[in-house]
């Protein structure tokens, strides 16, 4: 790139010429004289008749009768604000607003309802509730119902009061009825969530005959997208005395096991499944089928749905 040089010389002229009239200006500056400027004059000569504060009496102002309670920091009057900080504006035709986690609601959630084809029966599991965040009252159920023959239907039910025991985990209490055993009892149990996201319960029933019952229970959600849903689900049941009148015997009795593959539809509210489930007689409780000339062990294909509201 070629740069013209032609202007140069008119430049450092021009350079030249500004220096000089500077050096010019501060000589001129330097050289005026001060002393015909009177500084000296007193200021007291100046009219200062409006400002004289000097006749103003401050002996009549009494500032420890000065009201500073509405000042930040003091006492706020006994009406600043109404009880329920509403400020007399009405809440409307809604009502007073709630929080939500003290908003009694309920709920109602069937866990399990199908069919087994191999045994012929209906198998049902639901639950329902009533209250708040950190107390409710439930209402659960669960066995089956045989379609052929006799018809009878097993089930176990529960009327609890439910509460928070921690971040991951819920306390049980309450009263149960067997029909199989035609027996009341006391239930006490707990229900939560163990570490990789197993839904755990373990629930005990202590019957007016002083049998002792204890159910556990796991589950896992193994999710392959956004609507297919593989549950696994394991159960085992325990006693503490031999029952031979209702085929119980002492020590862990039976296993369920169960694996079953759900769609959840797009509110996810609603969820039929197939599946297999598996049974199994354990310990003392072998014989004693064996005996009676029952099956040991049981399978069978499913089918049913899972829903709630």
């Amino acid at each position: 790139m070629k740069i013209s040089k032609k202007n140069l010389p008119f430049i450092g002229l021009s350079s030249l010429v500004l220096l000089t009239s500077s050096f010019a200006t501060a000589a001129e500056m330097s050289s005026m004289d001060h002393s015909g400027m009177d500084m000296s004059g007193d200021m007291s000569d100046m009219d200062q008749s409006g400002m004289d504060m000097s006749g103003m009496d401050h002996s009549g102002m009494d500032h420890g009768s000065m009201d500073m309670s509405g000042m930040q920091g003091g006492q706020p009057p006994a009406d600043a604000r109404s009880p329920d900080y509403s400020n007399g504006v009405p809440y409307g035709q809604y009502g007073k607003p709630m929080m939500m986690g003290s908003m009694p609601l309920w709920g109602v959630s069937v866990d399990d309802l199908g069919y087994q084809f191999d045994e012929d029966q209906i198998n049902f599991e639901a639950t329902g509730w009533y209250g708040t965040d950190s107390n409710r009252i439930r209402l659960r159920t669960e066995g089956s119902a045989h379609t052929k023959d006799d018809r009878e239907i097993d089930s176990l039910s529960s009327l609890a009061y439910w509460k928070p025991l921690s971040i991951f985990w819920n306390g049980e209490a309450g009263v149960a009825y067997d029909t199989e055993n035609d027996n009341a009892a006391i239930m006490a149990g707990i229900v939560g969530t163990a570490p990789y996201f197993i839904e755990t319960d373990a629930r005990a029933y202590l019957y007016t005959d002083g049998q002792l019952r204890l159910d556990l229970g796991a589950e896992y959600e193994w999710r392959l997208d956004q609507h297919w849903v593989v549950i696994p689900e394991v159960g085992l049941t325990a006693f503490s005395k031999d029952d031979h009148d209702n085929g119980i015997t002492k020590g862990f009795n039976e296993m369920e096991t169960d694996v079953r593959l759900t769609y959840e539809t797009f509110n996810r509210q609603l969820a039929p499944y197939v599946g297999v489930s598996y049974e199994t007689a354990l310990g003392k409780a072998r014989g004693q089928r064996r005996q009676e000339n029952e099956s040991v062990d049981s399978s069978s294909l499913t089918a049913g749905v899972k829903f709630w509201f």
